[in-house]
């Protein structure tokens, strides 16, 4: 069903060297966090525009606990040019305690790169606005594959008000039900 990311590792190296496991400025991590209610599958409602995930439709990620508490982290998505499912492996650690959600996932053994949680519907856990470390990461990410348009609206809100160049955003194609990879020659 899934196949190993097409992009370089290399490219992606390079990413997790040039990244961090801090905050970018005016963005907070979510307080109040409870690890649990957060792990399952989000489906990536927008992102801003990465190599490792260009072209790429019907992605989500799904986040489970380890034994050790860290978490593993899978993400998928559709690339509709090579008619096959992608997918990365990673693992995700609190930097700090688990009540805030600031993480650092790595995909590539001892490379790590900030995961923040700048906002979260704290109610329900249905949304939340997601960044790295730096104003170059941002995903909203949702519980289902579609998100209510006030809802969006008040998270591109929050992000552009972050300094978040959200005019880039790339709104992630969710429609339907997702592709059937086409079988390999």
């Amino acid at each position: 069903m899934a196949v190993s990311l097409k992009y370089p590792l290399s490219l992606f190296l390079v990413v997790l060297l040039a990244g961090c496991t801090g905050v970018p400025d005016r963005v907070q991590p979510v307080t109040g966090f409870q690890p649990d209610r957060y792990l399952g599958t989000w489906y990536e409602i927008a992102r801003l525009s990465h190599p490792f995930e260009e072209g790429l439709s019907y992605v989500q990620a799904t986040y489970t606990e380890n034994e050790d508490g860290s978490i593993d982290v899978l993400n998928e998505g559709f690339n509709a040019e090579e008619g096959q499912w992608e997918r990365a492996d990673g693992v995700a650690k609190f930097v700090g305690e688990p009540e805030t959600a600031h993480l650092k996932v790595s995909f590539f053994g001892p490379f790590y790169a900030s995961y923040v949680v700048m906002a979260l519907d704290k109610q329900g856990y249905q949304y939340s606005l997601v960044t790295g470390p730096d104003r170059d990461y941002l995903w909203i990410l949702s519980r289902k594959p579609t998100l209510d348009e006030p809802t969006r609206q008040r998270l591109v809100a929050q992000a552009r008000d972050a300094g978040y160049p959200v005019d880039d955003l790339i709104w992630v194609n969710q429609s339907g039900k997702p592709p059937v990879p086409r079988p390999q020659r």
